[in-house]
């Protein structure tokens, strides 16, 4: 079945479980005030105390069979005329059961436990009925009075029956029932028309969403977003597929932007490879070597290129990873400080004539130390790539705060947008070695690290860039144990040699 069908199934079911509840208690509501009535109704008779005994029998299924052998013995009218009373009377002594003559003898079945009603029954209590829904000798229902007294006259005790019928009652009870049970059925029917609408209705939005999920797997159009409606849990669907759609299709644009941007990268040092080699290979064609001096030139710059390309797709493989880090990535709690004395350390190698000012606190954080050591040397490479000669360098490390200034020219304030943008080199810079992918990594190794990266003006006003790293804190790990020392050697025929 499909998920509308099972949906207008269950609708209906419930339906038809809360109608067929609702009815069956309205019924038995019904029966239990009409029965209340009857029972009210019956309390008016009044209570004879001063009834002789006629028609006695020993035992109630006697006095039964003579009340029900005399009433068929009565015309026809008379039996209607008895159909007719408003109640009816036997009276049951502790020894005998006895039907009085008259318009009212109508037999009355009466129970072993009713006649022991008669035990409890003294002078100084006082007279008091109980009530219970019981029958005819003829099998017709009735309501049964059943009052124990002491009979003034012989000061004997006796328990009087009084009875009123129920047979319009019940017929009353079928009637509803029926009723009732047509009702149901109509209710049912249309509760399963209606909850086939509704599912149409409320699944509409799922028809529209499995549309452009179709439309996106057979056309790959990604970006197909649907309309919105309210903030149902529909809504939130629809709202996370627009969202997922949405960034499928950023993923493509920075997909297809990364492969362009790569491709005119590479295109200039192999270009430039490519025209060297195509002048070196001429030269030994024509028989007329170059220069030793223009050879030297040419190779270094080969090599230049070389270096270049390797550069430049090892950035590539770096911003390939995934944003989450994989199972096989080491990450780790790490000590930022060592991380960052090391690629200081880096740092002055390239800039030998830099003036460094270090300041590293104590910090630890999680990530993989292999990443975070090349992040923090690519901020070093741009402070010492743009620094002046002799310049001072800052780097700083306090409470998981990590800065990088240097004293260089700075960046415009137009261009700090796009400063962590892959492949993007400020236009008075493309002079400079690079492939502008260096920042984009920093950004991408803090930010799977849980930190923060800001790169800006100097805070104090003055010139160069000012680089801002936020990294999480962790738990100092423990310190490693010591190695276990050398074991001497056993000597020549021990056990263990």
């Amino acid at each position: 079945m499909s998920l509308r069908s099972r949906l207008a199934v269950l609708a209906s079911v419930a339906v038809a479980v809360a109608i067929a509840m609702c009815s069956v208690a309205c019924w038995f509501i019904v029966r239990d005030q009409t029965y209340a009535l009857q029972q009210q109704t019956l309390a008016t008779a009044p209570i004879p105390h001063n009834l002789p005994p006629v028609a006695c029998e020993t035992t109630p299924q006697a006095a039964a069979d003579a009340a029900k052998q005399k009433y068929q013995q009565l015309p026809p009218q008379d039996q209607e005329s008895y159909g007719g009373n408003r109640w009816d009377l036997e009276v049951a002594y502790s020894n005998q059961i006895c039907v009085p003559t008259g318009p009212a003898a109508r037999g009355i079945v009466l129970h072993q436990s009713d006649l022991d009603l008669l035990n409890s029954v003294s002078p100084e209590q006082p007279v008091k009925s109980t009530y219970r829904v019981g029958s005819y000798t003829d099998g017709e229902s009735a309501m049964i009075r059943l009052t124990p007294l002491i009979v003034r006259q012989t000061g004997q005790p006796a328990l009087v029956v009084t009875a009123t019928s129920l047979a319009k009652v019940d017929n009353s009870l079928q009637n509803l029932g029926f009723i009732l049970l047509v009702v149901s059925a109509i209710g049912i029917g249309i509760a399963g028309v209606t909850g086939r609408l509704v599912a149409r209705a409320a699944l509409r939005p799922v028809d529209d969403l499995t549309d452009a999920v179709e439309h996106i797997a057979r056309t790959e159009e990604v970006g197909t977003t649907i309309p919105v409606h309210g903030n149902d849990e529909i809504a939130r669907l629809s709202s996370s597929f627009n969202s997922m759609s949405t960034a499928l299709a950023n993923s493509r644009e920075r997909q297809t932007r990364l492969i362009a941007d790569a491709g005119h990268e590479l295109r200039t040092p192999l270009t430039s490879l490519r025209t060297n080699v195509d002048l070196l290979i001429r030269s030994d064609d024509t028989g007329r070597p170059l220069p030793p001096a223009t050879k030297t030139k040419l190779l270094g710059s080969m090599k230049a290129q070389m270096q270049e390309l390797t550069v430049l797709i090892g950035d590539l493989l770096q911003l390939s990873r995934p944003d989450s880090p994989r199972p096989g990535q080491n990450v780790a709690v790490v000590a930022v400080h060592e991380i960052a004395q090391r690629a200081v350390d880096r740092a002055k190698l390239r800039g030998p004539g830099l003036n460094y000012q270090v300041a590293l606190e104590p910090w630890y954080t999680r990530a993989d130390a292999a990443a975070l050591e090349r992040a923090v040397m690519n901020l070093l490479d741009n402070a010492v790539k743009y620094s002046p000669p002799a310049g001072a360098v800052e780097v700083t490390l306090h409470q998981g705060r990590l800065t990088v200034r240097d004293h260089g020219p700075g960046i415009p304030e137009d261009e700090l947008q796009y400063v962590f943008d892959r492949f993007w080199r400020s236009p008075s810079s493309r002079q400079l070695p690079g492939s502008g992918l260096g920042l984009s990594i920093v950004a991408q190794t803090v930010e799977d690290s849980g930190g923060r990266v800001t790169l800006g003006p100097a805070p104090d006003g003055g010139p160069g860039a000012f680089a801002v790293v936020t990294l999480p804190g962790a738990p100092e790990p423990p310190p490693a144990a010591p190695p276990l020392p050398p074991q001497p050697p056993y000597p020549p025929g021990s056990a263990a040699g």
